[in-house]
Order: C-alpha cells, then sequence, then structure tokens
C-alpha cells in the first residue's frame, strides 16, 4: 500500500517536473533567459532522475533473487549519488555560463516573459514540495524526501527570480535601464549559487551509504535495545554491526554465552532473546535485514 502510494507521488512529481521544464525552456528560448533556460533544463534532468528512482523503488519492493540475495536496497544510493553528482556538474558549468555573460556585457531579456514563467512555477513547486511532505509522513521515503527537498528549493529560487524580473522590469523605466541588460546573467549565478547545497547534500548522504558507514541514530538504538537483554543470566559479551543502504537497514548482533547457556530451553530462549531486541528497534521488519547469532567461543564475535 505504501509502495503504491510512494509511486504514485513519484508519477505525479515526474509529470510535474516535465511540464515546468517543457514551459522553462520554451520560455527561457522566448525570452532569451539563460536563468530560465538553466531553470528548464535542471528541471528535465531531475525528471529523468525522479524516473530512475521510480524504477529502483519498484524494485526496492521486490522480494530477494537468486542473483540479488540481499534485495535491491543498495541501488537507491546508487541513484541518490548518480542524481546529485549530475545535478552539480550542471550547477557548475551553468555558473561558469553565467560569469561569461557577465564578462560579455550581458544580454537583452524580455521580463514580461520571464515574470509570467516565474509566477506560473512558483506556484506549482510550492503545491508540489506540500503534497510530497504530507504524502511522505505517511511513506517515510527518502526519494520522496529529496524530491520534496527538490520542490522547495525551486519554488524559493523562482520566488526570488519573480522578485528580480519585476524590480528589473521597473528598472526599464528608469535612467538605470542599461544595468538590466547584466540582470540574467547575475541571476543565473546567483540561481546556480543557490542550487549547489542541495545535490551536494544529496551526494554526500549517499556515499555514506554506498560505503556503508554507521549511522549514528541506529547504532546508539542497537546498543540501548541490548543493555537490557545483556543482564541475563549465561550472556557474557556482544558485538554489533549496522548500516543503512537505501531504506534497508542492515544489523547484525553477535552475542557470546556461557557453555551451560540454554541447556534445557534450546532455541526457544534464543528467538525470546531475538524478539526482545527488535521491540527496541524502529526499523519496520520490512525494511531491515536482521541476525542476532549466539556462540560460546569468543572467537566467532
Amino acid at each position: 500500500m505504501l509502495a503504491s502510494l510512494e509511486q504514485r507521488t513519484l508519477k505525479i512529481s515526474i509529470v510535474a517536473t516535465l511540464a515546468v521544464s517543457a514551459l522553462g525552456v520554451t520560455l527561457g528560448l522566448l525570452a532569451g533567459s539563460q536563468s530560465i533556460l538553466f531553470d528548464g533544463v535542471f528541471s528535465t534532468i531531475d525528471a529523468a532522475m525522479s524516473g530512475l528512482a521510480l524504477l529502483v523503488a519498484r524494485l526496492a519492493e521486490r522480494e530477494v533473487s537468486e542473483r540479488f540475495q540481499h534485495g535491491y536496497w543498495h541501488l537507491e544510493p546508487m541513484v541518490a549519488a548518480l542524481n546529485g553528482s549530475i545535478l552539480l556538474l550542471l550547477c557548475f558549468y551553468a555558473f561558469l555560463n553565467a560569469v561569461l555573460g557577465l564578462l560579455e556585457g550581458g544580454r537583452e531579456l524580455t521580463f514580461g516573459l520571464a515574470i509570467v514563467y516565474a509566477a506560473v512555477v512558483a506556484l506549482v513547486c510550492f503545491a508540489m514540495h506540500a503534497y510530497e511532505k504530507r504524502i511522505n509522513r505517511r511513506v517515510d521515503s527518502e526519494f520522496l524526501r529529496i524530491d520534496a527537498q527538490s520542490w522547495l528549493m525551486a519554488a524559493l529560487i523562482t520566488s526570488a527570480l519573480l522578485v528580480a524580473f519585476a524590480i528589473a522590469l521597473i528598472l526599464e523605466t528608469t535612467r538605470w535601464a542599461h544595468f538590466t541588460r547584466y540582470v540574467d546573467s547575475l541571476l543565473l549565478a546567483v540561481l546556480t549559487l543557490c542550487f549547489m547545497p542541495v545535490p551536494i547534500g544529496i551526494v554526500r548522504r549517499a556515499l555514506r551509504e554506498v560505503f556503508l558507514i554507521a549511522p549514528g541514530e541506529l547504532d546508539s538504538e542497537v546498543h540501548a535495545a541490548m543493555a537490557p537483554v545483556m543482564t541475563r543470566d549465561g550472556l557474557l559479551e556482544y558485538t554489533s554491526h549496522v548500516a543503512k543502504t537505501g531504506r534497508g537497514h542492515f544489523i547484525e548482533i553477535h552475542i557470546v554465552t556461557t557453555p551451560e547457556f540454554a541447556v534445557g530451553e534450546g532455541v526457544a530462549v534464543m528467538d525470546e532473546i531475538r524478539e526482545q531486541i527488535a521491540s527496541g528497534l524502529t526499523p519496520p521488519p520490512e525494511r531491515r535485514w536482521f541476525t542476532v547469532a549466539f556462540t560460546a567461543d569468543p572467537r566467532w564475535v
């Protein structure tokens, strides 16, 4: 149910992104605005990445296969890292174009079309951000969180463009009209600098999962869950290993026991301990790979 809601929301986001990108590319060319054109191209790439995210989201919900025996969760951070890297390169290239435009004396711009574009897109972006944020309270998807953040960033930046274009339109009727030639290149430079923290953050979080860096919150959760367990007679020490990749949480715990532990009780007491540990963990069962092993020989931990 939640998986289908996530996928449906991503489909709606892709359609909205394609509509915004088509509008941006068209009006960017008509108005002669590189900042609007950049916004349209950025949205086009974002739509392509959202499509890839939708494909991976479907794969992540599949059962394990003979070839992918740990599931498909590991694909999620890889896609996120690719998404962020492409957007970061696009921002850097656009920033260089903006600097070049300023050095060349700017360019003429049709501010009327630019204002229409900024107003329409700002409304769409704010609406999509609110919609995805509301849906993600139920779904708790990293893809939707990233997508909603992108919509908010786009909304804020497009609102800033709207204000800047309106000011430039007013300046055209004053003695400072010659400065309006620099507005588009200046806005493009500011736009790219504002966009850059978004892909940088996406890449940073994705690489933490690609390199299986232990998430501090999950690690603390495991130690907190183990504290009451280790008060049982016969349990000596334990080691734990945690990692997060995409929506999957990998938790592995090895407990050292005395040789006499569970004599007469057998597997039942071990399953009871597993259940006790699991009750102290927040990742739902369908999103975790949970292993608890028992041994009387410390070499195996």
